[in-house]
């Protein structure tokens, strides 16, 4: 008895705290509220023991008696996706990581909830439940996902998106029938129009669906034909509802107050002229059973050109059928002139949105909105014409071709390239659209964009004032970017736009560069940043479209650019064009200038004359893949500059055909520089001597105040790095530990060659400073660097 005595006190303790953990887990429906109340040593042992569901709902308790549910959900995803997240060091809360990627992976089909028992809880609804921890969605293929989530069961889940949800994404979209865009247009219109949704980035669509894609472009800008008309399991969308509720309620009461008005007038009118019924009052009547009559003209689709021009000749009265539904006399004639109806209607009372096509029986007041009709007409529609869901659209194309109608005075209706492809078709009606909440940032990445489509979103751009971000990479804009900049252009005139980012990449260019940048710069001058990067020249003659004068020859105004990004496709510097740009640019505080050539020796020494002058506020200057070998004075004017804080000289050639002084000037320049406190040499052959001779710059006579020092990818090897860390340890020690110094890079660097000597290096390193470097085979890059063995 004694021995079993201490042999439980040995081992009884923790083994029976374990089973008492298991068998609570068991039964936490009946015991979590009395869990929760456990003291933090206790809890500690229960929390891993807990499936997704109780954790999750563990997390207060945990947070109050200060432990940490972290390493639970991390091993939660090990044991789970089995897979390395991208940038795993950088995740904050692998909680929401996990939840976010399981409610992915369960709505796409690829993670089975009973594969684990953790995820496997009755009371546990996969989507349900992680939906409130989702800020980011890909939409992928047949867009099964959109179907799954308008589902009449998955209600909440979407109503839980609406708060979440900041990023949605589309990727690898495939061409859908009218049910899945049916599904699309009611999750955009709950998670833009009514949700928290500010970006919307398509990644990879070879062959783009212009109907899908113009949906969800039109949608992104808050626009939408027939918002009363979306409906969400047979009926409308609620919140719309609310929302004509009551503007319905506040029409009525100005009605009833401007009523009590008229009413005396026309009593005064009535006691003076002695007559029933004022003439005004019976042209009015006429006026408004005609507007009925074009309304159900109009929702009734479009009229050949016969019947429009019968429709012109039609006589102006009007027969009206008064029978009575739901107190509200509906004519039924359809032999009225449009034009004069469209002009009468105007004095329409706004009360009228939202009512299905009524003859009321009331004056409108004598300021009218000119557009009230245009509202009136696409909020009445009926369900089953609800413009881009039309039930009886018989093709695509047609559909594309009503989505897409033309709107006489849009940005880009007048333009050359647009009459060489066919005009304004193609363009989206703003004015047959109602207006919704709108995303703040789009990106489209591989996703050929035809004349008509860049048409459609430069019209979309004309009034996207909520707009602030706008990236457009590897989309085949050639002539069209034209078409762009219409709509940019038009833009810029609203006062209250937030349009602040351009991002413009692809394969070729249609123009040179600078060219380009002074167009993007004279369209929209309040950019604060702006990218212009192209892979490759176009080598064919370029025929600038008629009416498309060089841009580079037009005066530029004075921009709000702060960051400035050029990549080159291989072509010259010219100072001349980018001067301008300079100049107009006063408050440029990052430059970036990538694979240019320079033609001349005194082109690089101009461009730095250039932003010593008009550029006073320039903190961050980068230069990527040019050949400065023969620049070596230029460098170092670079270098001691006193108002630059990071330099980068990436791939550069620096020391290609360089001297041992050239590197001890660029030493002692860099250790009197005391603003600059970033320096950035990858790609440059430096190499071991180089890089131990690079620790001078941490001497004891340096006033350098440098804290980032980059050296990726220069042929540094194990032992080299090692003596470079020793040198530096002994300036530290000769400066009592007082240095700045706190980054370095390594990236692909030869510190395989001998792991145990690299080791030593890195362990001695992050004591000094944080390091980040990878594992890089080296051997794979043997031959690029065979000049410096």
């Amino acid at each position: 008895a004694a021995a079993l005595s201490g042999a439980m006190a040995a081992e009884g303790p923790g083994s029976l705290l374990a089973l008492s953990a298991a068998a609570v887990s068991r039964s936490m429906g009946a015991l979590e509220r009395d869990v929760w109340a456990l003291p933090g040593h206790l809890l500690r042992g229960l929390l891993p023991l807990l499936t997704v569901f109780r954790l999750e709902r563990a997390e207060g308790a945990a947070r109050r008696a200060g432990l940490s549910t972290q390493p639970i959900w991390r091993k939660l995803w090990d044991d789970v996706m089995k897979t390395r997240p991208p940038n795993s060091e950088n995740i904050t809360c692998w909680r929401k990581k996990f939840l976010e990627t399981f409610f992915s992976n369960v709505l796409h089909g690829v993670l089975d909830v009973s594969s684990d028992w953790r995820l496997n809880d009755h009371h546990f609804s996969p989507l349900l439940h992680s939906s409130p921890h989702v800020s980011q969605l890909t939409l992928c293929n047949m867009l099964q996902g959109a179907v799954e989530l308008t589902a009449e069961h998955n209600q909440k889940v979407l109503e839980n998106l609406a708060v979440s949800l900041r990023i949605l994404k589309f990727q690898h979209l495939l061409s859908s029938d009218q049910s899945i865009r049916r599904s699309l247009v009611l999750l955009l219109h709950r998670l833009i129009h009514h949700g928290s949704v500010s970006q919307v980035s398509m990644y990879s669509w070879p062959v783009p669906d212009t109907v899908l894609l113009v949906l969800i472009l039109s949608m992104s800008a808050g626009f939408w034909r027939s918002g009363n008309a979306l409906t969400y399991q047979s009926s409308p969308c609620g919140l719309c509802r609310e929302k004509d509720k009551a503007q319905s309620q506040e029409s009525a009461q100005e009605r009833v107050e401007r009523g009590h008005c008229d009413g005396r007038e026309w009593s005064d009118g009535q006691n003076q002229k002695g007559s029933p019924r004022a003439p005004e009052e019976a042209d009015a009547e006429v006026n408004r059973c005609r507007a009925d009559v074009c309304l159900n003209s109009v929702l009734s689709g479009p009229r050949s050109p016969l019947q429009n021009q019968a429709c012109e000749e039609a006589s102006s009265k009007v027969p009206c059928d008064t029978s009575i539904q739901g107190g509200s006399s509906c004519c039924i004639s359809d032999q009225l002139s449009c034009h004069s109806v469209l002009r009468k209607t105007r004095r329409r009372l706004k009360s009228a949105v939202g009512k299905k096509r009524r003859c009321l029986r009331r004056t409108r007041g004598p300021y009218a909105d000119p557009e009230d009709l245009y509202d009136f007409v696409f909020t009445v529609a009926r369900e089953d014409n609800s413009g881009l869901l039309d039930k009886n659209s018989t093709t695509e194309g047609e559909n594309a071709e009503k989505w897409t109608s033309s709107s006489p005075g849009s940005p880009c209706t007048g333009h050359a390239v647009c009459k060489k492809r066919g005009g304004s078709a193609g363009i989206f009606s703003l004015k047959a659209a109602h207006r919704f909440r709108s995303v703040s940032t789009l990106e489209l990445f591989s996703i050929p964009l035809t004349g008509e489509t860049c048409r459609t979103l430069s019209n979309l751009l004309s009034s996207w004032v909520s707009l602030e971000n706008l990236v457009l990479s590897y989309n085949g804009l050639d002539a069209n970017i034209f078409c762009i900049l219409s709509g940019l252009r038009a833009l810029s005139r609203h006062s209250d736009c937030h349009l602040r980012v351009v991002r413009v990449s692809d394969v070729f260019s249609h123009m040179p560069c600078m060219e380009l940048v002074c167009c993007i710069l004279s369209a929209f001058p309040r950019l604060h940043t702006l990218s212009v990067s192209f892979d490759l020249k176009n080598q064919l003659e370029v025929n600038r479209p008629e009416g498309n004068p060089s841009c580079s020859q037009a005066e530029i105004p004075e921009s709000c650019l702060e960051q400035l990004e050029i990549r080159f496709p291989r072509e010259p510097l010219h100072t001349a064009f980018l001067v301008p740009v300079l100049k107009a640019s006063k408050s440029l505080q990052q430059l970036s200038l990538d694979s240019a050539t320079l033609p001349c020796s005194q082109e690089f020494g101009l461009l730095l004359e250039a932003l010593k002058e008009c550029n006073p506020n320039l903190k961050k200057l980068s230069f990527h893949d040019m050949n400065l070998a023969e620049h070596q004075k230029e460098v170092l004017l670079l270098l001691q500059d006193p108002v630059l804080q990071e330099i980068t000289f990436s791939f550069c050639r620096l020391f290609e055909s360089s001297t041992t002084e050239f590197l001890s000037e660029i030493i002692n320049t860099v250790k009197r520089n005391s603003s600059l406190k970033s320096l950035k040499l990858p790609g440059n052959r430096l190499g071991n001597h180089r890089l131990v001779a690079l620790a001078d710059i941490f001497s004891e006579d340096s006033s350098s105040s440098l804290c980032q020092l980059d050296v990726s990818s220069n042929c540094i090897k194990p032992d080299g790095l090692l003596e470079f860390t020793k040198k530096l340890e002994g300036h530290i020690q000769q400066r009592g530990g007082q240095i700045q110094f706190t980054h370095l890079r390594l990236f692909q660097n030869w510190l395989d060659q001998d792991a145990e000597t690299a080791q030593e290096a890195l362990r001695r390193l992050k004591a000094m400073c944080s390091v980040v470097n990878d594992s890089w085979d080296s051997s794979q890059a043997f031959a690029d660097y065979i000049s410096v063995m």
